[in-house]
């Protein structure tokens, strides 16, 4: 396997995990590198794509929806959308690359970790949107030079205040059986003759 397909491949991975995280960040990449140690070779390509999408990937969206029919960003499979953002993130910005070179790459992988539908799906949208780039009909902004966020606020640090949330249950464990919790306070009280008779 060419190193090309393996930085897509981990590229997909990784932004994959931001994304279902809902956390773009410079922490989250980080931390999915130190998980997965990619070599040498597939590092620099690697790092080219994911910090290019995550910089540009509110105008890449747009353009995926633009050219979806009736379908939001949010509602596509989470495979679908993020190969579709690399392949268009490298016919924006990355002259180097064919156009075709970069649908073909997204179809593949599509395919092999998306649904049987993945390919023609993604096949649809980025042919569309790389004729529409090609004949001038859109109009692109150059590359974002956006920070990335360094890490993003865990949802519990904005959530509401315990007050907020009113009184919660509290759980114990059941001695001698590992793994197994018992909730406690706001259970209502076991029934009895009287309560099942009514």
């Amino acid at each position: 396997m060419k190193n090309r397909r393996r930085s897509r491949e981990a590229a997909l991975q990784a932004l994959y995990y931001m994304d279902a995280r809902n956390n773009l960040s410079l922490e989250a990449l980080a931390l999915f590198q130190r998980c997965f140690a990619l070599s040498e070779k597939v590092q620099p390509f690697f790092e080219t794509l994911t910090r290019g999408v995550m910089r540009n990937r509110r105008q890449i969206d747009q353009l995926i929806e633009r050219f979806s029919s009736n379908w939001k960003i949010s509602r596509m499979a989470c495979v679908d959308r993020n190969v579709m953002r690399i392949a268009l993130y490298e016919i924006l910005y990355l002259d180097d690359i064919p156009e075709k070179v970069s649908i073909n790459e997204a179809i593949d992988i599509g395919k092999k970790f998306g649904t049987e539908d993945s390919g023609a799906f993604i096949n649809g949208i980025l042919d569309s949107a790389h004729i529409a780039i090609k004949n001038k009909e859109i109009q692109v902004e150059g590359e974002s030079d956006a920070a990335i966020p360094e890490r993003i606020p865990a949802a519990d640090a904005i959530g509401p205040s315990e007050s907020e949330r009113g009184p919660g249950a509290s759980f114990s464990r059941v001695r001698g059986r590992p793994g197994v919790v018992r909730r406690r306070g706001t259970a209502s009280p076991p029934a009895t003759d009287e309560t099942q008779k009514k």
